[in-house]
């Protein structure tokens, strides 16, 4: 699929409509026959409901494709060849990008490393040296641009291919400080990519929605130090929607900073302590050539849905679609119901792994996966031994 320039216009006002997020896109999109029928339909569309959303002019989307272009950067679609084809599996995957830097690098196998800000010197000479052998071993590596673990990632596999997802635009690099850090990226040959719109300056939110496209990049990630509201078990939390690997690194039981990581090991995440544990796991995916679009997803809702990282307009009226065009945006794989499976099998009173798989049919390490998920949402409880509970 290519889109053409007026294509690419009205995809680019679309998406820059007030609370159009990947969700309702994808279900205009569906039900209009294209971009260009939805921006025509969305004001009365809206109006009905209450609060009548304009579009964005189409000289506002030819301004920021024309700063794209003066730094660099190229718009690309969904389903285009430049688009990441792991990305476009993912579920909430945006429908548009802005990318800086080389497509080799959004092309080749990757994995994601995430972390702390404030790690200490060990977590960070063992960032360097798992993102160095991972680099060696011909694996791109993701990660934010934060600081702390994601900037000793970025440097330590620049030589080898590294990609950095920003939370803002391309013109607004957070922190400021990494803005050298990004030209060395590109320099280098790798490759920034972005969601949001030029002049964005990233703000809470957007840090959660950038960590849904770290994860969307890679076939696995590695949460090298994490407390445990880190953001960095967001990252976690969306690879597993997204049928991805999760990895952690141990730490010392002492240190707050590893107790994220340490609960990820606990229930179910692979333990890496060398980078033969991360390429075990990930290297017979890529020599089978598995992708991720065939991987069923666990059973999580669409992330879309999440009030907290998208403002989403209600188009469920019971109208019909209408005929799809050729490019539409791909529906996301139905759940399969893991969740609410093993939450019937859940009470107060704590039970163990291997009573649930057998009460519930489900594999062990569909029952430890779906645990954590459902303690990321706080649903459960842990005890010793391996017992859970469920929560309220």
């Amino acid at each position: 699929m290519q889109l053409t320039d007026a294509q690419r216009l009205d995809w680019l006002r679309l998406i820059r409509t007030e609370e159009v997020g990947p969700r309702t896109f994808r279900s205009l999109i569906n039900r209009f026959g294209g971009a260009a029928g939805a921006l025509a339909a969305l004001p009365d569309l809206t109006a009905r409901r209450g609060r009548r959303v304009v579009p964005p002019a189409r000289a506002e989307a030819e301004a920021e494709i024309a700063a794209a272009c003066r730094l660099g950067a190229r718009i690309v679609a969904m389903g285009e060849a430049g688009y990441p084809k792991i990305l476009q599996a993912a579920n909430s995957a945006p429908p548009l990008v802005a990318v800086r830097g080389s497509a080799d690098a959004l092309s080749r196998p990757a994995v994601a490393i995430v972390g702390s800000r404030n790690a200490p010197a060990a977590g960070l000479a063992f960032t360097e040296r798992l993102a160095r052998g991972l680099g060696e071993a011909g694996l791109v590596v993701v990660s934010g641009l934060a600081r702390g673990i994601d900037a000793r990632a970025h440097k330590a596999s620049a030589a080898t291919g590294t990609v950095a997802v920003l939370a803002g635009g391309h013109d607004k690099i957070y922190p400021a400080n990494h803005a050298g850090l990004v030209e060395a990226i590109l320099e280098a040959g790798g490759a920034v990519i972005a969601e949001m719109p030029m002049g964005w300056v990233p703000r809470g939110r957007d840090f959660p929605r950038r960590n849904r496209i770290i994860s969307g990049l890679a076939y696995g990630t590695v949460v090298v130090e994490a407390a445990r509201r880190s953001g960095s078990l967001i990252t976690a939390r969306f690879a597993l929607e997204q049928g991805r690997e999760v990895f952690a690194v141990p730490g010392s039981p002492l240190d707050p900073r590893a107790e994220g990581t340490n609960d990820l090991i606990r229930q179910g995440a692979t333990l890496v302590a060398e980078v033969e544990h991360v390429l075990a796991a990930i290297a017979p995916l890529i020599e089978r050539g598995d992708d991720p679009d065939r991987v069923p997803a666990l059973p999580r809702p669409d992330l879309a849905d999440q009030p907290d990282f998208w403002d989403e307009i209600d188009l469920d009226d019971g109208a019909a679609p209408m005929p799809a065009a050729p490019f539409e945006a791909p529906e996301p794989a139905e759940p399969v119901g893991d969740r609410e499976t093993l939450v019937a099998a859940l009470s107060p009173t704590p039970v163990g792994t291997d009573e649930l798989a057998r009460a519930t049919g489900l594999s062990v390490r569909r029952v430890q996966t779906t645990l954590l998920e459902l303690e990321l949402d706080g649903r459960i409880e842990r005890h010793g031994s391996g017992m859970v509970s469920l929560i309220g």
